[in-house]
């Protein structure tokens, strides 16, 4: 089946747009919920997604990162045996650089670590974000890192690379083992910024494909 991950682009949640930081167990249980009470499952969608702020803000002294004890005090894996029980699949953030967008852990200098600890918890879908990266270190290379921790992590993981489109990324996104990738700034609630954003690729249609999907955000 990996080899088949991202033959077509992911359908599913994410929990930033509408709850920002403000998630827990419980909704995202009933984010899953909802899939299949609104028929979103049968329609195709799959994944159910927690983007940033579900760290805390410190990782434990081992190195990993440790679940807000607040928001999900069972931790992550239930949460995602959870969203799996429902036939659905669960995606996670972090970040390439070294904080997330909200200034939890990042990743960077943690890659394999991270993937590890993913596939322990059972994630399918993994949301990485481009804040706080070294400024002496190419995107390339940042995600390429991530992409070949996430293939050496024992768990097909879909890979979604949102560096919001800098750093020339359609030249060599698809050599990095990305399954879809971030090509604009972030979408707005209205027409407008949808109509934008997708007027912005013009020309773009080239890029995409599959098992590397241009994404012009949720």
């Amino acid at each position: 089946m990996e080899k088949l991950l991202g033959m077509t682009p992911p359908m599913g949640w994410n929990s930033w747009n509408t709850f920002t930081w403000e998630i827990n167990e419980d909704l995202i249980k009933q984010a899953a919920d909802a899939f299949i009470e609104n028929g979103l499952k049968d329609a195709g969608y799959e994944y159910v997604v927690i983007d940033d702020c579900w760290s805390e803000k410190q990782r434990n002294e081992k190195g990993e990162l440790v679940p807000d004890h607040w928001k999900f005090p069972n931790g992550i894996k239930p949460v995602a045996d959870y969203v799996h029980s429902k036939g659905l699949k669960f995606g996670i953030y972090s970040c390439a650089g070294t904080h997330t967008c909200a200034g939890h852990p990042g990743s960077f200098e943690h890659e394999f670590q991270d993937a590890e600890t993913f596939a322990e918890w059972g994630v399918d879908y993994l949301k990485y974000d481009y804040c706080y990266k070294p400024v002496h270190i190419p995107g390339e290379i940042l995600y390429k890192r991530m992409s070949t921790a996430l293939r050496n992590c024992g768990r097909p993981i879909m890979f979604s690379a949102c560096n919001w489109g800098n750093d020339d990324i359609y030249k060599w996104i698809r050599e990095s083992g990305a399954h879809l990738f971030r090509s604009t700034g972030d979408i707005q609630d209205n027409w407008e910024s949808i109509k934008r954003l997708a007027l912005s690729q013009m020309g773009n249609e080239c890029y995409g494909g599959c098992f590397c999907h241009n994404d012009i955000d949720m």
